[in-house]
């Protein structure tokens, strides 16, 4: 097969991809997301990089979805859609994609479907951000919309701090997402799931950050999961419509676990480390299917 993987060309996970490709016979070369040019005419959208058609690719890995405007980020969806409508494979679908990144409308999803995830209001406005951190417990963690890997996330229990970060929010044109606060014993569950199965799972720890992102010098350590857990995974990447995710979760101190991120561009670096599972070997084992 040919195969692009897009995403940052030289990145740890560009090359395990390029490598674990090229060793199953495959050819494979990396795309940066800023060098893709689509051409309209003639009845026919044809999309490029850097001149060379993509047209006859067969599978599309997307390995990450970079920060951008509101234009670059809808342009970037609709070129994985086209690309998805011509006939190529895209990993992660991107209407799944466009659902994970999105933790408005991926908390949602998940909330309809039975999974349990924290208290969450979405407002616009400081007033209403007001009324809702109180509702919340005046202790909440807010989230940009668009994140990953911890940035932006801030934890707020003071109400002026919080009157001052929502007016600040409200005047950059934002979103304010808050979640209740969740107690717990400084650790998370991060379990990789991959076409309906569990590949495995790592627990994260921060000895003086709730945020335990081993991107932000959090610590892994192998976790053996229980039945419970890998169901709850599995679900919540289904219901986020991934077949390959990273899915967090979290315990509150009376043993409640909670579904706090289905994230489609998984990390799987420290992951790998800590389990000795190859999950690049996976993933084509996964796509040769």
């Amino acid at each position: 097969m040919r195969i692009a993987v897009l995403g940052h060309i030289g990145s740890w996970y560009v090359e395990q991809l390029l490598q674990a490709g090229e060793r199953r016979g495959h050819a494979c070369e990396a795309i940066d997301f800023e060098r893709l040019a689509s051409c309209v005419q003639n009845s026919s959208t044809e999309v490029t990089s850097d001149g060379r058609t993509l047209s006859d690719v067969d599978c599309m890995i997307v390995r990450t979805m970079p920060p951008g405007s509101l234009e670059q980020v809808v342009y970037r969806m609709d070129v994985l859609l086209q690309m998805q409508d011509a006939g190529v494979r895209i990993v992660n679908h991107p209407r799944g994609i466009e659902c994970a990144v999105d933790k408005f409308l991926s908390t949602s999803r998940l909330s309809g479907c039975g999974i349990p995830i924290p208290r969450t209001i979405v407002t616009e406005t400081t007033d209403q951000a007001m009324e809702a951190f109180e509702v919340l417990g005046q202790d909440v963690v807010v989230k940009p919309l668009f994140g990953a890997e911890g940035r932006g996330i801030i934890r707020l229990s003071d109400p002026d701090l919080a009157f001052r970060s929502f007016r600040a929010i409200e005047r950059l044109n934002g979103v304010i997402y808050q979640q209740e606060f969740v107690f717990h014993e400084g650790f998370d569950v991060r379990v990789l799931v991959l076409n309906g199965r569990v590949l495995g799972a790592i627990r994260r720890s921060h000895p003086t950050d709730f945020r335990t992102n081993v991107a932000r010098q959090g610590k892994a350590s192998l976790h053996r999961l229980t039945s419970e857990e890998e169901a709850i995974a599995v679900a919540a990447a289904g219901a986020v419509h991934t077949c390959f995710a990273g899915v967090d979760l979290l315990y509150d101190l009376s043993g409640r676990c909670y579904v706090i991120e289905v994230n489609a561009v998984p990390g799987w670096k420290a992951f790998q480390s800590t389990t000795k599972i190859d999950v690049a070997q996976a993933l084509f084992e996964y796509l040769e299917e």
